[in-house]
């Protein structure tokens, strides 16, 4: 291999960004996280996670030995301390006197609310959890959850670690099929659903694809548990289907919890894997339960006597544990819980809940963002959210211009924006910003968190110098890591673990800038050879999204015979601008413009809607499918399957793209 073609294998840093917001002096006054826990994480790592487990959980059994990483690359974290999940979340605020404060707010679709104190959450979880046990649930057993986004999902999270029996949540929108492959993998021996929940104004129906998926063949499940929240008909199977409130609420509302140790399982997450089988990402309970309780506490500046905190991810996905259940209700906090979608009834509806509980740090995906810039200002701008304290981004890298209006619009021009990266994998936020602390940069994720190593290598893993791009890698055990894939420990060493020896391999593209701060480029399945060149997608898209006509951007890489890969973009504009063929010349000059010719977009194709998941994320492979005129692949998970035909039919119309 030539000199050449090593630099040409590593992702190039070709997008800059100037702007900077440095911490408020108030802020930084009353802030949580101060600058010296970078040096005190650095000095004594050990140390440090061990203060954080001691000062933010309770432990039935202290625990004497911090890390164990005898036999990487599985970690033992606190391993001869024994805890209990739900005792933290919720009994030992009760016992502190905080009984009467709100864990949440419940807002149903369709205009319903509920409050549950924490009194009232310890009485729910310990009902559900003698109901669990009623039914034969042991510790130890597994559990799916397939519910929405209502109290219930968090109570039967809870209850599940009460008893010690790790939980498999599975998205409500996912299909019949993978939640099948899921409970099998699981050896699940219980599910809990609902009849259905409300999405988009109607009952979305929930109970079938359960009962679809056990028909697919043999499980060791023994019932189904049904919330009903709908009130719509659902077919019944006697002896295994059990109603949530003839079991739940008929049961004891004392219930001791299990305790249990450290590395005891909490949950599995299943994550898309390439082969097609799913991972299924596992965590044990004490050191996760430490990094999530300590992230949100700094990352967000929580004050859980005074703060109302929302975070907008549904529960069936990493970020539903991490930043709803655990986290949050470990330190205490009050926060809002949504069911439906952010426009129903109308597109102001977040910002109504906003100024309707006085909610103060906010956490979102960046395609929600980009989606209410593109409905207009006039929506937040209906509501009072002068509320807002902290706004916090997680999912895909946040593009400059839209963390410029998340500040600008929803957040007044003056709150500091949490930019966070993590994984299911990771189970916590590793790399953010501290407000308080950090000077801000629009776009990048900026700092490892204390106590935290990652860093950016070349294809030989060696670190790239700043202002240079690469992969992203983690090198140090964390906490919160996940411990294996369940049942599989080889394909936990190959997937994670063998592209870098001894090191992490988040599988995420990034760059370090001048002074050694991290942008993130998107998944590096992602990343597009031009002419030699390794661009990222993340990276076009920014730039497009930079130009006042664009709403939202998408890039794929198409083939190419000349250059290898070419640049195809999918853009939606704002406020319905239907000028094409000018506005499309003007958008590949200004790509030219941001980053260099090399990142000219060849075609540029403007549409309606960008084919997404219920949780936002953009489904690159589908346009990769559109560009190179390829039969579409799966969109079985997508919102809204009928935005591929759309797109098919446009893609080969002059009138709706511009191309060399």
């Amino acid at each position: 291999m030539t000199e050449d073609s090593t630099t040409s294998e590593t992702l190039e840093n070709l997008l800059t960004e100037d702007r900077r917001f440095p911490p408020g002096a108030d802020f930084v006054t009353q802030a949580n996280a101060h600058a010296e826990l970078y040096p005190w994480a650095a000095a004594d790592p050990a140390g440090f996670w061990a203060d954080q487990a001691r000062e933010l959980l309770t432990w039935q059994q202290p625990f004497t030995e911090v890390l164990d990483w005898s036999n990487p690359p599985v970690a033992r974290w606190f391993a001869d301390g024994t805890l209990n999940a739900c005792y933290n979340a919720v009994d030992r605020h009760v016992e502190a006197g905080h009984g009467d404060r709100v864990a949440i707010h419940f807002e149903g679709e369709p205009g319903d609310t509920r409050t549950l104190t924490y009194a009232d959450l310890q009485r729910e979880v310990s009902r559900a959890a003698n109901a669990l046990t009623a039914l034969g649930v042991q510790t130890g057993d597994r559990v799916a959850i397939y519910l929405p986004m209502i109290p219930e999902a968090v109570v039967a999270l809870l209850a599940c670690a009460r008893i010690g029996a790790p939980h498999s949540v599975v998205f409500g929108g996912f299909s019949a099929e993978a939640l099948h492959t899921r409970i099998e993998d699981a050896d699940a021996k219980l599910v809990i659903t609902a009849d259905g929940g409300y999405r988009r104004g109607a009952p979305s129906a929930l109970k079938p694809a359960v009962d679809d998926a056990l028909a697919k063949g043999p499980t060791d499940v023994a019932h189904v548990l049904v919330v009903r929240r709908t009130g719509q008909d659902v077919a019944w199977t006697e002896g295994r289907d059990v109603w949530w409130h003839d079991a739940v609420d008929n049961a004891s509302d004392q219930h001791t919890p299990v305790w249990v140790e450290a590395e005891h399982p909490l949950f599995i997450l299943y994550t898309s894997g390439t082969t097609g089988k799913p991972k299924g990402i596992f965590h044990t309970t004490g050191g996760y339960l430490a990094q999530c309780a300590y992230s949100h506490l700094n990352v967000f500046d929580l004050k859980p006597e005074t703060d109302v905190y929302w975070c907008t991810a549904d529960v069936g996905w990493v970020t539903g544990h991490s930043y709803i259940v655990y986290g949050p209700l470990t330190n205490g906090a009050t926060q809002v819980m949504y069911e439906g979608t952010p426009d129903t009834p109308g597109r102001d509806r977040w910002w109504e809940i906003v100024e309707k509980y006085r909610v103060s740090i906010l956490y979102t995906a960046p395609t929600a963002i980009r989606t209410c810039m593109k409905w207009g200002e006039e929506f937040p701008a209906a509501h009072d959210l002068s509320s807002l304290r902290v706004l916090g981004s997680v999912g895909e890298p946040i593009n400059p211009e839209a963390w410029m209006w998340y500040r600008r619009v929803i957040g007044g021009d003056r709150t500091p924006i949490v930019d966070t990266w993590w994984q299911t994998e990771t189970g916590a936020i590793m790399i953010s910003p501290l407000p308080g602390v950090t000077t801000l940069k629009p776009g990048s994720a900026q700092t490892p968190l204390p106590g935290i190593a990652a860093d950016v290598v070349d294809d030989e893993g060696h670190p790239v110098p700043n202002g240079g791009g690469g992969y992203l890698v983690l090198t140090k055990p964390w906490p919160a890591m996940l411990r294996g894939i369940w049942g599989d420990l080889e394909r936990f060493k190959d997937t994670y673990w063998s592209r870098f020896s001894g090191i992490y391999f988040a599988g995420d593209g990034a760059k370090k800038d001048e002074d050694g701060d991290i942008w993130l480029l998107g998944r590096v399945d992602d990343v597009m050879n031009v002419s030699g060149h390794r661009l990222s997608t993340t990276e076009i898209e920014s730039a497009l999204v930079s130009h006042p006509s664009v709403a939202e951007a998408a890039v794929v890489g198409a083939t190419d015979e000349t250059t290898g890969q070419a640049v195809v973009a999918f853009v939606i504009l704002r406020g319905g601008n239907e000028e094409v063929e000018g506005t499309v010349a003007e958008l590949r000059a200004h790509v030219a413009k941001e980053i260099g010719p090399i990142a000219k977009p060849r075609k540029i194709l403007v549409v309606q809607e960008l084919p997404k998941t219920r949780s936002g994320k953009i489904m690159r492979r589908l346009l990769r499918d559109v560009a190179e005129h390829r039969a579409v692949g799966d969109a079985t998970t997508l919102a809204d399957a009928s935005v591929m035909d759309l797109i098919a039919q446009g893609i080969d119309k002059p009138a709706r793209s511009s191309e060399d």
